[in-house]
């Protein structure tokens, strides 16, 4: 061989070396992955650029929370494999409220964080003052991790973190900096998504026989749908199974409006309950649930539900019995088990149904949310069920609602939803101050809605900076800021056990000018007469809307009392 052949060899092998960023970023692509969300720092800048690079449109945040959180909000939204970009040690600090959250959220989300490089430190000088065992710390949180060591083994390592995520779990995929920046020769094929077929399953004729035989015997059958019952798009069967028993039927907080515009909906059980369904289900001597997991909300701390035969019906044998001790337990998809149910149950005459009796049809549509309480609106402040009740004349029907947490989510029961789908409520974590990243995950997941957020004043402060990233997408969204000028669940908490609550009360700061400050729409409400006014733009928004809602401080939701008196 001559030397000018070798020459060439040499060049040719060198030209088709490559960084394994790049690598990593076209294998992202081939996975059919449109976008991801993150915060760049020194260790994913390169990785960040290059995926942009690609295709793959990198959506920046302004706190790496809001980053993890936008990404959880897009796979909800969506339903498909996302990805959050973030750095090491103070990045993965920073963010990791949002990646506790995500990883109890089922969402197939993959975390990717940069890590110092195998076997050294980041600039060879010394110490590195970004040192944080990330792993061990996400390990601890209950997070899934993988690591890339070497180059030649990072590709198989993303194969595995994205089939890990694809199993409906928030993992995390660390890549150190010197793996990344590595070149090798690329070789072998892209990775591909895991074909993961879902089948629904049948319960056994056992479980069907013995749930059969409990609604046999009751005569004013209570059906509870879960955001199970939703995604199994069981709405129909139960709807008939209903109608067949003579039951009432009411939603968890996830499966709100699951049964919207159906006359024997009764909306939510437990701590988000109007008084109709709290009522009626007192009535119930039988509770029949799918796709629910019962959790304290759901069941108000176990007083929400009679103490009658409860047959819970759910995919997973362990989510049953998980909250609230079930007398059936029937394993199997929400839609087939209602078939299975309709095909052995026989048809009841009216006289069987006093559920469905003309009087109680009469009293549930006679109902008003409005009757529930009488308004507590001052000249500045609004009480916060009717600025809920306004805001649902208002705003567009066809929407997507995210709610954070806080003393304020008494509002939930008043605004409704298109289907439960459509509905975000940051409550895996206990946690506040998500749910602007969430909302544009959502937002960016379903553009064709209009995405509503609704936040309280102290959730709010830990995530104000994303306001930019709101107005810098030119997003549809209403931001409704339920200020209390306060931290409204722990002032109440404080209450009740005579307390002083000083420490839990702020000045009242006016928003809407800093949020005009960003390129909000902004407006201060503290009356129904200020919605009004803004009303028009509300119900068709262009663009980036923000109200400042002023609330009076002594109305508290119920169940926030109630929420205090069991332990916070």
């Amino acid at each position: 061989m001559t030397s000018a052949t070798a020459d060439t060899r040499t060049a040719t092998t060198a030209s088709q070396r490559t960084p394994v960023f790049q690598i990593l970023a076209n294998d992202i692509k081939a996975l059919g992955v449109e976008c991801v969300f993150g915060l760049m720092s020194d260790d994913t800048a390169l990785f960040a650029t290059a995926l942009d690079t690609a295709g793959v449109r990198f959506y920046g945040a302004r706190h790496e929370n809001a980053a993890i959180a936008m990404a959880d909000g897009y796979a909800y939204a969506t339903g498909r494999l996302t990805i959050a970009v973030v750095g090491r040690g103070p990045a993965l600090a920073n963010g990791l409220h949002a990646a506790v959250y995500a990883s109890r959220t089922s969402s197939k989300l993959l975390i990717i964080y940069g890590e110092a490089p195998v076997g050294g430190a980041p600039n060879g000088l010394g110490p590195d003052y970004k040192a944080l065992d990330g792993v061990g710390v996400l390990r601890a949180a209950g997070l899934r991790t993988f690591t890339a060591t070497s180059p030649e083994g990072a590709r198989q390592t993303l194969a595995d973190a994205v089939a890990a995520a694809m199993t409906g779990n928030a993992v995390s995929l660390h890549l150190p900096t010197n793996v990344q920046t590595a070149e090798i020769v690329e070789t072998g094929d892209p990775p591909t998504l895991p074909k993961r077929s879902y089948a629904p399953a049948a319960a056994t004729p056992q479980s069907i026989e013995a749930a059969a035989a409990v609604l046999a015997k009751a005569k004013r059958p209570l059906i509870v749908g879960g955001l199970g019952a939703h995604k199994a798009g069981a709405r129909q069967a139960l709807e008939k199974l209903a109608e067949r028993v003579g039951a009432l039927m009411v939603t968890t907080a996830r499966g709100k409006d699951l049964f919207r515009g159906n006359p024997r909906s009764l909306g939510i059980i437990g701590s988000f309950s109007h008084s109709i369904a709290r009522r009626m289900a007192d009535q119930a001597d039988c509770v029949l649930v799918f796709g629910a997991g019962l959790n304290f909300l759901t069941t108000s701390f176990g007083t929400s539900l009679p103490k009658v035969p409860l047959i819970q019906v759910d995919t997973l044998r362990a989510n049953i019995g998980r909250w609230l001790n079930a007398d059936v337990a029937v394993v199997g998809d929400a839609r087939l088990v209602a078939e299975q149910l309709l095909a052995v149950l026989p048809e009841r005459s009216p006289a069987d149904k006093p559920f469905h009796a003309a009087d109680t049809m009469r009293l549930i549509e006679a109902f008003h949310p409005q009757q529930d309480f009488q308004p507590a609106n001052m000249p500045r402040t609004i009480d916060m069920r009717t600025l809920g009740l306004e805001l649902e004349k208002i705003l567009p029907q066809d929407r997507n609602l995210v709610v954070d947490g806080g003393n304020f989510l008494g509002i939930v029961p008043y605004l409704s939803v298109p289907d439960p789908g459509a509905f975000k409520m940051i409550g895996d974590f206990a946690s506040i101050g998500l749910a602007i990243g969430a909302a544009l995950g959502v937002a960016k997941g379903r553009p064709d809605r209009t995405t509503v957020t609704v936040i309280g004043d102290g959730g709010f402060l830990m995530t104000m900076g994303d306001l930019e990233t709101v107005v810098r997408e030119d997003l549809p969204m209403v931001i409704v800021l339920m200020n209390d000028c306060a931290y409204g669940a722990e002032l109440h908490f404080l209450k009740l056990r005579q307390q002083p609550v000083a420490k839990s009360v702020f000045p009242d700061v006016d928003y809407a000018p800093i949020a005009a400050g960003f390129g909000f729409d902004a407006e201060t409400i503290r009356t129904v007469e200020d919605l009004q006014r803004v009303a028009p733009r509300l119900r068709n928004p262009e663009g980036p809307i923000f109200l400042d809602c002023k609330l009076n401080a002594d109305v508290a939701a119920a169940f926030m009392s109630e929420f205090a008196n069991h332990g916070h």
